[in-house]
């Protein structure tokens, strides 16, 4: 995999056919150039199907033929999920596929005719220059095992925000109608406050259940945790409760639909969890990473299925700049400013590598006592946020080693790392 622009623009030469085409959701648009921008036919439409792709690579290589080129580089935009079916169709075709970032496209469309017009004759050509200059990324997609668990992994992400969704419409519910249900109970997901929001969700229902009724109900389902104690303040909350007390036959099925949608959703994050298990495991090395203190499957699995296949990278940097976690800063002459991370790359990668590092510094003796001397040494000590960011890139090094180099987690290197810099001040 090339990296550098250089070499990227080494691998544009006489011989490569460069085609820029804008995605779209049903007709993609386009255009073939040299590497002198010299536009070889005219601007081509092709459907999203394999007909279509037939005929872009019919085209192309008659293009090729006719021109003498002996290499074809397809550049295309990365917009939402338009681009799957295209990369991956003409990838087995034997055709090679680059991306080009949007907001490049979106800057550099002015530079012919100094006109922001975007068209589908237009954007084509532009993408086609960057490709050019060497403004590309080659694209990966996965295969195999780690395709099938980015997929899981995807849905989780889906799974997790609509049940965040749900969540807060039933507390929302609770808090017009019942408001007083959270102080008997504290949480309403809890088993005994479920039954009690599918049998008598509203103040008037509790009232007419009364604090029998409401016995009746825990002991119908083996509920044990709770008693007489609660009943009796589930009651008494209700007849004071300053609940609305007005369309309550429709807020009841509206709390009936939230719960089952709830339930089932639950039922779905389960389900998906098990088989991110089941496919995690298939990969090896990933029960060392569970090895380390504060690492879960959700961390691991999600950082696996981000990153792919690991072999493919040769430095831990590389995975950080992927991940958006490499620095950025805005300088110029004198002024010298804040230095942030970049947020260019991968987000949910970001999201599990931040968010990942925050039970491991509540677990993990090793990575607390990294932060606390981050934050506390005497030279140029770090922010908590600057300090967790530094730990999640730590947090890369490690499992890179782990997985590329078959080692198991060292917590004893873990407590060198922070102690030499220190011996260094003392010599």
């Amino acid at each position: 995999m090339k990296y550098t622009q250089n070499e990227k623009i080494m691998q544009i030469k006489e011989t490569t056919l460069i085609i820029g085409i804008d995605v779209d959701s049903e007709k993609h648009y386009a255009r073939a150039f040299s590497f002198r921008d010299v536009e070889y036919g005219k601007l081509l439409i092709f459907n999203n199907s394999a007909e279509g792709f037939a005929k872009l690579k019919e085209c192309t290589g008659k293009i090729a033929e006719t021109e003498g080129f002996t290499e074809v580089i397809l550049g295309m935009e990365p917009t939402g999920h338009y681009w799957f079916n295209l990369a991956e169709n003409t990838m087995k075709s034997g055709m090679r596929i680059v991306l080009v970032n949007p907001h490049h496209v979106k800057k550099s469309k002015e530079l012919d005719d100094n006109n922001p017009t975007k068209s589908d004759r237009k954007d084509p050509k532009t993408i086609a220059m960057l490709v050019k200059d060497g403004r590309y990324i080659e694209p990966y997609i996965p295969e195999g095992i780690y395709k099938e668990l980015r997929s899981a992994m995807d849905s989780r992400w889906r799974l997790v925000k609509e049940i965040s969704a749900v969540k807060n419409r039933i507390s929302r519910w609770i808090s017009i109608h019942y408001p007083e249900f959270i102080k008997v109970f504290g949480n309403w997901e809890g088993k005994a406050a479920l039954l009690i929001l599918k049998e008598c969700p509203t103040p008037k229902k509790v009232v007419e259940r009364g604090i029998e009724g409401i016995i009746a109900i825990w002991k119908e389902h083996k509920i044990r945790a709770v008693g007489i104690k609660r009943a009796v303040m589930l009651v008494e909350s209700a007849k004071i409760s300053i609940g609305t007390s007005e369309g309550l036959i429709s807020a009841e099925n509206e709390i009936s639909m939230l719960l089952e949608d709830y339930e089932r959703k639950m039922r779905q994050l389960e389900r998906t969890m098990v088989l991110i298990e089941e496919m995690a495991m298939q990969i090896s090395e990933f029960e060392k990473l569970l090895e380390i203190k504060g690492v879960g499957l959700v961390i691991a699995a999600g950082f696996l299925a981000e990153v792919g296949d690991i072999l493919r990278f040769k430095h831990p940097k590389q995975i950080q700049k992927l991940s958006g976690l490499s620095l950025k800063e805005n300088s110029s002459g004198k002024h010298k400013g804040q230095t942030t991370i970049c947020k260019r790359g991968r987000k949910r990668l970001r999201y599990y590598l931040t968010f990942g590092i925050m039970p491991l510094l509540s677990k993990n003796e090793e990575f607390r006592a990294l932060h606390q001397y981050y934050t506390t040494r005497k030279e140029r000590p770090l922010k908590k946020k600057q300090s967790m960011i530094a730990l999640s890139n730590k947090l890369i090094r490690i499992f890179y080693a782990i997985l590329t180099k078959d080692i198991a987690y060292d917590s004893q290197k873990m407590m060198s790392d922070i102690k030499r810099p220190e011996a260094k001040a003392v010599a």
